[in-house]
């Protein structure tokens, strides 16, 4: 262990220490308010470009194994915490968290006031900071800080994307042919749709239309993934040249790509929502979902034309839209992660209304 800081560009300063991987790297800190799934967090490729900081004092728990990443390995740029536990204990664990961290070469400090920090960020907002055990000056801090590019405007999907197309077998007796954008997608989605009978075949970003007009799926899918969403354009121009073809369903930085193909317009949150317990709320049937969540941007509902677009869920926190309907073609995304199951598996309805849409123009084709 040897002592570490965490510095933020507004200039506080944050004291820890680090575990054995030791250097400095730099990201978008934010705070994820999970008590759980950490390894998941770590795994998530929506990550990439990003401090994480957990707000539950106690990390580690319940060890690691090999069945809960979400992707090919850690995307985070580093990882502060309270505490590490140093005594796992689970009978699924493979592992200790410290020594995941360390054998993949992830900066990770703990012994950090995470309350302070966390209220810091919720004050000022998510912003740029750096992870060093290499130096506590400010100035030095401050000067490497400010060649770390911002969230905002930064394409951060070609870095975490698959570089060419793979299949995902359905579990059982193929129903369905999905094409589903790979932008930093979740292993968990996946499942899911291989669990209903779906084979899913995913392809990159830079993926065109025609291409996947050519390949006569039931559905398209679009992925969750990290940065701005206004930065993808690429995928935007796809889905806008889709829409009314086929159905689509899309989830997270899927659901902002959506409502910019539709002419509308996204924003950066305060400090973003990142957690497992976020309630929102279904428009139309009045449900209520506790949600799992990680996203810096929103869609501006606002922008987008009410003939045609509407809200679909709300978040109950902060009234910010959660999902958007096509009100005439075969269209729908949620800003949440219904794969995620936080516990309750409030949210995984809507992979049964993609199907069932699926279904429908199928009998309209």
């Amino acid at each position: 262990m040897k002592d570490a800081v965490l510095y933020l560009e507004d200039g506080a300063i944050f004291r820890g220490t680090s575990l054995n991987t030791q250097g400095v790297t730099a990201g978008e800190v934010v705070f994820n308010t999970a008590l759980s799934g950490y390894q998941e967090v770590l795994t998530d490729p929506s990550y990439a470009g990003q401090i994480v900081v957990m707000t539950y004092p106690l990390i580690g728990n319940y060890g690691v194994n090999a069945e809960d990443v979400e992707s090919d390995g850690i995307h985070v740029k580093g990882f502060v915490v309270k505490e590490f536990c140093r005594t796992h204990s689970n009978h699924r664990a493979t592992g200790s968290l410290i020594e995941y961290l360390d054998d993949n070469k992830i900066i990770a400090i703990e012994g950090v006031d995470t309350r302070a920090l966390t209220r810091h960020l919720r004050l000022s907002g998510a912003m740029k900071g750096l992870i060093s055990t290499e130096t506590a000056d400010p100035v030095r801090l401050q000067a490497l800080l400010a060649a770390v590019p911002s969230m905002d405007g930064a394409d951060w999907v070609k870095q975490v994307a698959t570089p060419k197309p793979y299949m995902w077998k359905s579990t059982g007796a193929k129903k369905y042919k999905v094409v589903a954008i790979d932008c930093g997608i979740k292993r968990n989605i996946l499942r899911i749709l291989g669990d209903m009978g779906c084979e899913v075949h995913v392809v990159p970003p830079t993926t065109t239309a025609k291409e996947i007009l050519s390949m006569e799926a039931d559905g398209l899918f679009l992925s969750n993934g990290p940065g701005d969403p206004a930065a993808v354009t690429y995928v935007i121009e796809t889905v806008r040249q889709l829409i009314g073809k086929m159905p689509i369903f899309g989830i997270c930085l899927g659901n902002q790509m959506i409502g910019l193909a539709l002419g509308g317009r996204t924003y950066k949150l305060k400090f973003g929502h990142h957690g497992s317990n976020h309630p929102v709320k279904d428009l139309e049937t009045g449900r209520i979902s506790i949600t799992s969540q990680n996203h810096g941007f929103c869609v501006d509902i606002q922008s987008l034309n009410a003939a045609d677009v509407e809200a679909a869920h709300i978040n109950l926190n902060d009234r910010t839209v959660e999902g958007l309907r096509h009100k005439k073609h075969p269209l729908f995304s949620v800003q949440y992660h219904p794969e995620a199951a936080p516990g309750p598996r409030d949210a995984q309805y809507l992979f049964n209304t993609f199907t069932s849409m699926m279904d429908k123009h199928k009998k309209h084709a």
